[in-house]
């Protein structure tokens, strides 16, 4: 698909998402790198269930590193692989305390060393905690790129660097957004309402 196109395509899903945006409720770097994590799987909606009471048992990553896992398992069991993300959150937090002095590193590399943390939550944390332009590749945005044709790739990490190159620079981040509200309000997995599609007309329709 060429740039015009693309340009397009984002043109279009801005007038149909004016406020797309980050969906998780986080009042800092911190408490955005450990919903990011806990959003694995898991519905943003699930995540912000239960992050207001874990963020308030422990506020920074001072606190959660001293947490014991069963105490955080309580705050987070209703959401998937509750056990698991406990875990790593909490080496997360360690991590945060021994390495970088309980701060959040601006810093790719440094965000994928640390527990739970993929490349979609390292560019999740860069983009909308630090403001940087990345293009983090969840489903939705897998899907959606690929099923209407913005790029046509096998896996994740070649999807966001196909996107990389289709996207202009300083779009990436709301790029990111977009296509995750088009597939969930719109594109869906199972049953994509093409008839109300804002952008039916560039679809590839690659279903």
């Amino acid at each position: 698909m060429d740039k015009k196109t693309v340009n397009s395509i984002l043109d279009k899903l801005e007038e149909a998402y004016p406020d797309a945006d980050c969906a998780l409720n986080h009042n800092n770097v911190f408490e955005l790198i450990v919903a990011v994590a806990l959003s694995a799987q898991t519905t943003d909606k699930s995540v912000n269930k239960v992050t207001p009471e874990l963020f308030k048992a422990y506020p920074d990553a001072n606190a959660l590193a001293k947490a014991e896992q069963s105490d955080v398992e309580e705050y987070i069991k209703k959401i998937g692989m509750y056990r698991t993300k406990s875990k790593n959150i909490i080496n997360m937090a360690k991590s945060l305390v021994a390495e970088y002095d309980g701060l959040v590193p601006q810093n790719f590399d440094a965000l994928i060393k640390l527990s739970g943390v993929g490349r979609k939550t390292a560019n999740v944390v860069l983009s909308v905690g630090f403001g940087e332009p990345h293009i983090a590749v969840d489903t939705h945005v897998f899907r959606v790129a690929n099923r209407i044709g913005i790029c046509k790739e096998k896996n994740e990490l070649a999807t966001e660097k196909a996107l990389m190159k289709a996207i202009p620079k300083d779009r990436w981040s709301k790029a990111h957004h977009l296509l995750i509200f088009h597939g969930r309000q719109c594109c869906n997995a199972r049953k994509p309402n093409c008839e109300e599609c804002p952008i039916e007309s560039m679809c590839k329709k690659r279903i």
